[in-house]
Parts: C-alpha cells; structure tokens; sequence
C-alpha cells in the first residue's frame, strides 16, 4: 500500500497537529478559550460560521476514513468526524443552551482542557504519523 495515499494517516496526523498547535496558544495564553467562547456566544454570525466550518471539516474527516474494524485509527477517525458534525448540528440549532452550558465549563478550565488536548493530539498525531513507517 502507498502510504502517500493512506487518508487514515493523514488525516490523523493534520488533526493532531491542529490540536497540539491549539493546546499551546491556550497553554500560552490562559483563557483565551473563554474569550474565544465569550465572542462566539456573543454573535449569532460567528456562530454560524462556526458551526458550518466544523460540519465541513467533520464530513470530511467522516467520509475520508473508512470503518475498518480490524483498523483500530479509521475507527477512531470515522467516530471523530460524525461527533463533529454532530457537535456543529448541536451549534446550529441550540447555540445559546450549548455556549451557557458546556462550552463555559470546558473554557472556565484554564490548564485542564489545554493538557487534555494536548495529549490527544500527540496520540492522534504519533498514530498517524506511525502509519508512515
């Protein structure tokens, strides 16, 4: 198999880039995912804008990985991408139940979540980039 053309990694490896590179601007920066949140719940705009960017991102990274059971990444990849369609659904149509309730909770922890997903990202990105070998 041409590991150029493998989707599963690639698309494990951006994600867990991404997630690294944000978890060290909020590590750099506390609260600036309170500040983040505080702007989007206060524009109906951003909100939408937010909440389609995550379904584009979320379809694509549903409909690029296959469900492969004896391919423990694509299952995880599969399961990430229609939680963030559904997630960005969720955005749509009940932004202000889900910015004064969860998103508070998630943005009010200054170093927990930032570690969190740092340590997502270094798993999601080390598979990804351990498919390249």
């Amino acid at each position: 198999m041409d590991t150029t053309l493998d989707l599963v990694a690639w698309s494990a490896t951006l994600l867990g880039a991404f997630a690294i590179a944000v978890a060290i601007g909020a590590l750099r920066q506390p609260g600036i995912w309170g500040k983040m949140v505080d702007e989007i719940e206060a524009s109906p705009a951003l909100q939408l804008l937010c909440g389609f960017v995550e379904l584009f991102i979320g379809a694509a990274i549903y409909l690029l990985n296959p469900w492969d059971s004896t391919d423990l990444l694509s299952m995880v990849m599969k399961s990430i991408g229609g939680l963030m369609m559904a997630e960005a659904l969720v955005v749509m149509a009940i932004s202000d139940l889900y910015f004064q309730t969860w998103l508070k909770n998630l943005a009010a922890m200054r170093r927990g979540w930032p570690i969190i997903t740092l340590l997502i990202g270094i798993a999601v990105a080390a598979a990804g980039i351990l498919r390249f070998t």
